[in-house]
């Protein structure tokens, strides 16, 4: 049986340190019985030989030093079921749909344990999100973690849902469901999370966390260990193919900041804590496949960059853990593309796993490789046509100034409900290619053009006028 005390010594933030009575353990949950006979829920953030630091989560408004301290002897478990597909829950775990309490098959501790790295199998298969710079450009692979790299005012938000909605593994007979969890997120945008989830009927495969701008920091740190817990439970229990959308974990970095400030902890980089690595990695690195199991945890943090500033401390961290990076361009976004997703800076490490025979299809990297470079070069030239213009060009680089244009506005540019399977994103690719010279497709083999260049799709190769494509003056 559970013992009161009254041994509160002092109130920092969200923080009560209470002089200590009884062994107790770093995470331990509390429950603090106010004077009025309410009760708030708190949880052993550190302890000492004297002293407990405990963070409470709903706030230490109306805790004093008569307030009783009961410590549980149990970390905080999340109550788990197949019946969480199609709910809408806080940030810890309570129903916000107005739905029933879920009826738990499991409790599982929401830390939960790391994969066994000799268990671990390597990610490899495709999922398509529908989105053509992600499935040709940055295929992701099940099993895999990829951020988004984002900021301030871009359509981030739009682009997750899209996601959600769309994505799945190209087999179709596996089960697939979306976990998706919302950090530090205003009103207005849970209710746009919440119409759209309806209004598609995703939400008939998903599970969604929000936890509000206004919600306790703590619970802030709290909802992604809520979300992966449940994604592991149906990963792995279940054997679903879970797709963990994770955003905005920049909310979640600075829940920290704030934990760590009212703790009075030194301050690392930018005044972040010095275990904030530490701390994300044990978030990212709950993706994954496990031999013997059917399911698969992958994961798409979002999180927006401070300044646009791709070397602050989150988005830095997070690149080192994570397996590549898909980075939303401002520039874009000014000029009306949806998604403004630049593929330059972008990358899947893992996709070469996830694409070609047996995955997407053979001509997959080669369409992929030779759109990059000739994108790549086409950006290069504008800044040099803004120094000497266009007629300054040769009639090679005019195409290549005029092939980035069109990469933007045709196959980077979608609609918000437009789903492009992989075969429509490569066809598209190859349209945009065969406005090229074709002796300025160094990136794909003689074999490879001559089946799906459109130009020999009908048997009949367009004539090139010799040296064309050889670039000049």
């Amino acid at each position: 049986m559970t013992k009161e005390y009254y041994t509160i010594t002092d109130i920092a933030g969200p923080l009560v340190f209470v002089e200590k009575t009884e062994p107790v353990g770093y995470g331990e949950l509390v429950h603090i019985q106010l004077p009025d006979g309410s009760t708030k829920r708190a949880q052993v953030l550190d302890t000492s030989k004297d002293l407990v630091v405990v963070q409470v989560f709903e706030g230490t408004a109306a805790i004093n030093r008569a307030s009783g301290v009961k410590f549980l002897g149990e970390t905080i478990k999340l109550p788990v079921s197949r019946e969480m597909l199609g709910r809408i829950l806080s940030g810890g775990g309570e129903p916000l749909d107005g739905g029933p309490p879920i009826v738990p098959e499991k409790r599982l501790d929401i830390i939960g344990a790391a994969i066994n790295p000799y268990m671990r199998e390597s990610p490899r298969e495709f999922i398509q999100t529908g989105i053509s710079t992600i499935d040709v450009m940055n295929t992701l692979v099940r099993g895999q973690k990829l951020p988004i790299f984002s900021a301030s005012g871009l359509p981030h938000n739009d682009i997750a849902l899209q996601i959600a909605r769309q994505a799945r593994v190209l087999s179709g007979e596996e089960e697939f469901a979306v976990v998706f969890a919302g950090m530090g997120i205003t009103s207005e945008e849970a209710q746009q999370f919440m119409r759209d989830f309806e209004r598609t009927g995703a939400l008939r495969r998903a599970v969604v966390f929000l936890n509000l701008a206004d919600d306790p920091a703590i619970e802030r740190l709290l909802t992604p260990k809520m979300a992966l817990t449940a994604a592991e439970y149906l990963a792995f229990e279940h054997g679903y193919h879970v797709l963990v959308i994770l955003t905005d974990m920049t909310n979640y970095c600075e829940a920290l900041r704030q934990i760590g400030a009212a703790r009075e902890e030194v301050p690392g980089r930018r005044g972040y804590p010095g275990y904030m690595y530490t701390d994300l990695a044990m978030n990212y690195e709950r993706a994954g496949l496990i031999e013997g199991k059917k399911g698969s945890v992958t994961q798409f943090p979002i999180l927006t960059m401070p300044g646009d500033d791709i070397t602050h401390p989150i988005p830095d961290l997070t690149g080192y853990i994570t397996e590549g990076q898909i980075v939303i361009s401002r520039e874009l976004h000014r000029k009306g593309i949806y998604p403004p997703i630049n593929v330059l800076p972008s990358l899947s490490r893992l996709m070469n796993a996830g694409r070609g025979p047996g995955h997407t299809r053979e001509d997959h990297k080669a369409v992929s490789d030779q759109l990059y470079a000739g994108y790549a070069e086409g950006r290069d030239l504008r800044g040099l046509v803004a120094i000497v213009g266009r007629e300054a060009l040769s009639d090679r680089d005019r195409h290549f100034l005029d092939f980035a244009d069109e990469f933007e506005e045709k196959f980077v540019q979608q609609g918000r409900e437009e789903d492009r399977s992989i075969e429509d994103a490569l066809e598209i690719g190859w349209q945009l290619l065969a406005s090229l010279p074709e002796g300025q497709l160094t990136r794909i083999d003689r074999k490879t053009i001559e089946k799906y260049h459109p130009a020999y799709r009908d048997g009949k190769p367009e004539e090139k006028p010799a040296g064309e494509g050889e670039g000049g003056d």
